[in-house]
């Protein structure tokens, strides 16, 4: 027999240059707890975000811009590069 694995719905949030500003409400709050934090450089004197970084029970894991940051059900948070992502998850 085969049998096909069901994913639960999970809250999605596609990292961009603008994530500070426009982030998802459970994002912010990961943010606000210093669960992720912003990956950023300054550039002729202007700050600009590259990726975050996501601490985990199994270690920090890092997002570029244009990935996408999950969070799964059970409440813990993991990027996938998009290529993964729409491998994986189908819209709702």
């Amino acid at each position: 027999m085969k049998y096909k694995r069901k994913v639960p719905a999970v809250e999605v949030f596609q990292l961009n240059k603008d994530a500070e500003i426009n982030a998802s409400g459970w994002f912010a709050r990961a943010v606000k707890k210093e669960m992720i934090y912003f990956d950023r450089c300054i550039t002729d004197g202007a700050i600009f975000i590259y990726g975050c970084t996501i601490n985990t029970g199994c270690g920090k894991l890092r997002a570029k811009i244009g990935d996408y940051i999950v969070k799964e059900s059970s409440g813990e948070i993991r990027p996938y590069k998009s290529k993964d992502f729409v491998r994986i998850f189908e819209r709702m």
